[in-house]
């Protein structure tokens, strides 16, 4: 079982999460009733809508782990899903999203922000993803 059907699986017996078909039509979601929370787009790599708020409030933290990627004006931070740590770190994210969502929740009229799945540019720690293997601390 990849790391990421490990993640889905832990995460969809959360009673704030409930499965949707992601609105970028890439992979399987779960949102909360408010917004999409996660995207699972592929067997490593999870979208989670973490608020523009949020990430800059956690912004110097995501950017020394290895395993976050972020998108220059995305609300949402990719996760690389490589070891059991990476799916702590994502259950930890996902919990400060809902809680995210819950404390401003968007406009219902209001377009949901485009994941990162399409997206170029990325910023990391070293300032550019080069895709190689991480070394996973277990």
């Amino acid at each position: 079982m990849t790391a990421a059907l490990r993640a889905m699986a832990r995460l969809v017996n959360w009673r704030d999460l409930a499965e949707d078909r992601p609105s970028c039509g890439t992979g399987r979601a779960l949102r909360s009733a408010g917004a999409e929370i996660v995207h699972f787009h592929s067997a490593r790599s999870v979208d989670l809508h973490l608020t523009a708020r949020a990430i800059r409030r956690f912004e110097s933290d995501l950017r020394h782990s290895t395993a976050i990627r972020l998108q220059p004006g995305s609300h949402w931070v990719t996760v690389r899903l490589e070891c059991e740590t990476d799916i702590d770190l994502l259950m930890t994210l996902v919990s400060a999203a809902l809680q995210a969502h819950q404390r401003h929740p968007a406009a219902c009229d209001a377009p949901l922000p485009r994941c990162n799945d399409h997206r170029e540019a990325t910023l990391t720690r070293e300032g550019a993803d080069g895709g190689a293997p991480r070394p996973c601390v277990q």
